[in-house]
């Protein structure tokens, strides 16, 4: 009986992943089309003698407007449109949209071969046109607005930099990843979510951490084997795979999701990132944030409430004050987290920030065995 229901579970999950495979090429085969579409309209157009136009949406998941003010800001619906038009011959539309069909051209490579490549890799394709990076960023950008599509329908992926741990286990198109062998060694995030099948996980929640010298702090404190969890960092700001496969794991197995950042500025940006999304992507950003994120630390308030040393404190710099006063003017934070506007304003009012590390002062192994063990317990988050 057990031998027929294992071989049944998994003809369904052949199935899943079948129907997944069908409809990621079903897409694709669609997304071709309308590229193609759009490239033949514009060839004809210049053919004719007409100067092509192609009208791109706005998107912003925030903006600077006064608490009491209403705001156009939403993550599905545009706030404006450009319209870029090989018209204009003495401003930036002219290159736009050069720049557009340069990548659009690439993509529709990609897609015809079934290939991938990165964004740096489109780069070196026209150097001498895209001048730098950022160029490109846009001009994919502009063809995810364009289309309303992700990033990774273009089948252009970035290196994926983020770091998982803890009690899951997965594949990876073949390859198996299983984190609990060794709950506490570091795994590579995957840069595919398309590629995620047979996840399995005995955890109770997910720590984010900002930076990986707090994850490498975690797994030499073997904080995984104590606590029935899955810790991941982006290293810093994080990028495109972590924050998707952050989001799929949330959505795939149910569980709450805590961050830690810095008590800084930064590490405030940071949080809102995971759960807000960022202005650059804001036209993906209701598929990349995390909606339900719980701020667990550290808070301005943690530096007297666990006696921490003055040497462990600095002050906010100039820069500091002007990210700070920034980030508080976004309206997210009036409209959906003013618990946490709140602990933004105490840290600027205080004008002091302090590192996680500075909760390692007491014990080195404070952080893992008693402050968040014990805050998640007591449910100290906002």
């Amino acid at each position: 009986m057990a031998g027929r229901e294992k071989r049944r579970r998994a003809a369904v999950l052949d199935d899943d992943d079948e129907q997944r495979r069908v409809r990621r090429q079903e897409e694709a085969a669609i997304l071709l089309r309308r590229i193609r579409g759009l490239v033949r309209w514009v060839v004809s157009e210049v053919a004719a003698g007409r100067s092509p136009s192609v009208a791109l949406h706005r998107y912003q998941n925030y903006c600077a407007s006064a608490a009491a003010s209403p705001c156009a800001c939403s993550y599905d619906v545009p706030v404006g449109t450009d319209v870029v038009s090989l018209l204009h011959s003495r401003d930036s539309h002219t290159s736009r949209l050069n720049v557009l069909l340069r990548v659009l051209l690439v993509v529709q490579q990609l897609l015809q071969q079934n290939k991938h490549c990165s964004k740096r890799d489109i780069y070196y394709m026209y150097p001498s046109i895209f001048q730098e990076q950022a160029v490109v960023d846009r001009g994919i950008n502009d063809i995810c607005v364009l289309f309303k599509c992700s990033r990774h329908n273009l089948n252009v992926v970035p290196v994926a930099k983020g770091l998982v741990m803890g009690w899951i286990r997965f594949l990876e198109g073949e390859k198996k990843v299983n984190c609990i062998i060794n709950v506490n060694a570091a795994f590579s995030i995957p840069v595919s979510i398309e590629e995620i099948k047979d996840v399995v996980s005995v955890a109770d929640y997910i720590l984010v951490v900002e930076k990986e010298t707090v994850f490498q702090r975690l797994a030499n404190d073997k904080f995984c084997e104590r606590n029935r969890c899955i810790v991941i960092t982006g290293r810093g700001y994080p990028d495109i795979p972590t924050r998707r496969f952050l989001r799929y794991l949330v959505e795939e197995l149910q569980l709450p999701a805590y961050c830690l950042v810095d008590a800084d500025p930064y590490g405030f940006d940071i949080l809102a990132t995971y759960k807000f999304g960022s202005l650059q992507l804001a036209y993906d950003a209701n598929f990349l944030r995390i909606p339900d994120m719980r701020w667990l630390g550290v808070f301005t308030s943690d530096f007297e409430d666990y006696c921490l040393p003055e040497c462990c404190l600095l002050h906010l710099s100039s820069e500091d004050r002007r990210k700070a006063e920034g980030i508080l003017s976004r309206c997210y934070l009036h409209r959906e987290a003013p618990q946490w506007r709140l602990e933004l304003e105490a840290m600027l009012q205080k004008g002091v920030k302090f590192e996680i590390e500075a909760l390692s002062a007491s014990s080195i192994s404070f952080l893992s065995e008693e402050y968040i063990p014990q805050k998640i317990k007591q449910g100290r988050h906002i």
